[in-house]
């Protein structure tokens, strides 16, 4: 076997759908063959297929029964928990398109149905495959800037017409669990949670309804204040209304020094420190050479060291070293930030565990309009 066959479980209904990324990101790589496609809407998949040459299948059940190895599962987040499952039922190997699920209860109950598998099984966080942040996770554990005490992180996308378009899933507190801390919130979390080699002990959160006035919709901006275990704290913003392109933003700061990250820089990172590295200095600054490039560059770079990752786990037979449960714990960071904007004070994790074992976390989604301070500013 010198490749993996995939099909394409859902195709995205807007321009800002993962479909394009994973295909620029994968299409020079010949270990990778995308080959088949389902979606709901068939005509969409019908049109898609015709531009990709690819087969599609008129129900899900069709395309697992076919000769596929494996699907990429790009489908609205509430739906995740059932379309891993059933593929892991069919034996084919998951990547799934991240959030992990909506609920902690789903999370678990994918694990336990690809364990018992014994199918691959990743989360498609392509933030943990970014060039810059591997370098940041390299930097931070070498030592390079000493010990963290602090991060700064920062996402916006421009979703204002998804979000108020009551057609979409997008920020729906149970198709999509949540709004812009749930869309983007996991990405921050699983990021931090790796290079700090650690996990979080209490949250602060804060969210807000700029630019949507649908009462049906979560929130489309989010503030979120975390403390981890070692005592790191951590400042997280997310935003669906920035009237720009996709921007991503990470400053870490350590006993000796400081790095700052920045996605739309051509050379996204920069290190102060007072120990010599192999890169550019200008003002006490070192840049060292990153593969790079500005939105959406920087999309179509991660997804590729992403499925090329998976790709290789399946031919080699070996374990993604991100796993479904470090998915888990970026989802737990999530929900127990919207349980603290519920709560309206810091709230911990092992509050949330209780909450879990108790109520139950889609409670959570549920209670949502409580948390989210209606800020609407425009006529």
């Amino acid at each position: 076997m010198n490749s993996v066959k995939y099909g394409l479980v859902g195709i995205g209904n807007t321009i800002n759908s993962a479909w394009p990324y994973h295909y620029v990101g994968c299409k020079d790589n010949p270990k990778i063959e995308f080959v088949s496609v389902y979606d709901i809407n068939q005509k969409k998949a019908a049109k898609l297929a015709k531009i990709f040459k690819l087969k599609t299948f008129d129900s899900y059940e069709n395309l697992l029964e076919s000769d596929i190895d494996a699907v990429l599962i790009m489908v609205p987040h509430h739906a995740h928990e059932e379309v891993v499952i059933e593929a892991a039922k069919a034996g084919k190997h998951i990547l799934c398109e991240k959030p992990m699920a909506t609920t902690l209860e789903g999370c678990d109950k994918m694990i336990k149905a690809t364990k018992k598998a014994r199918v691959k099984f990743m989360i498609a966080e392509n933030h943990r495959f970014l060039p810059a942040h591997q370098g940041i996770h390299n930097f931070v554990n070498e030592g390079t800037i000493g010990k963290v005490f602090m991060i700064r992180s920062y996402e916006g996308v421009p979703e204002v017409h998804n979000v108020n378009n009551p057609e979409s899933w997008k920020a729906d507190p149970i198709k999509a669990g949540g709004g812009a801390l749930m869309d983007m919130g996991v990405h921050k979390f699983a990021t931090f949670n790796w290079i700090l080699n650690d996990t979080v002990d209490s949250a602060y959160c804060w969210i807000t309804k700029q630019l949507t006035k649908l009462p049906e919709k979560a929130e489309d901006n989010a503030f979120i204040f975390l403390k981890y275990k070692s005592g790191v704290i951590a400042e997280c913003v997310l935003s669906f209304t920035v009237n720009a392109p996709p921007s991503n933003q990470f400053e870490v700061y350590g006993t000796e020094g400081t790095l700052v990250e920045n996605h739309d820089w051509d050379n996204p990172i920069k290190i102060y420190t007072p120990h010599k590295l192999d890169a550019y200095k200008s003002k006490g600054w070192y840049f060292p050479k990153i593969n790079h490039g500005p939105f959406p560059t920087y999309y179509h770079i991660s997804m590729g060291n992403e499925d090329a990752y998976f790709t290789d786990c399946i031919l080699e037979d070996k374990e993604p070293e991100f796993t479904p449960e470090h998915a888990k714990e970026a989802v737990a960071t999530v929900l127990l930030a919207y349980l603290s904007a519920i709560n309206g004070r810091t709230t911990s994790m092992s509050e949330l565990l209780d909450f879990y074992k108790t109520k139950g976390t889609k409670s959570i989604l549920g209670q949502l309009g409580k948390g989210v301070q209606e800020n609407y500013i425009l006529d």
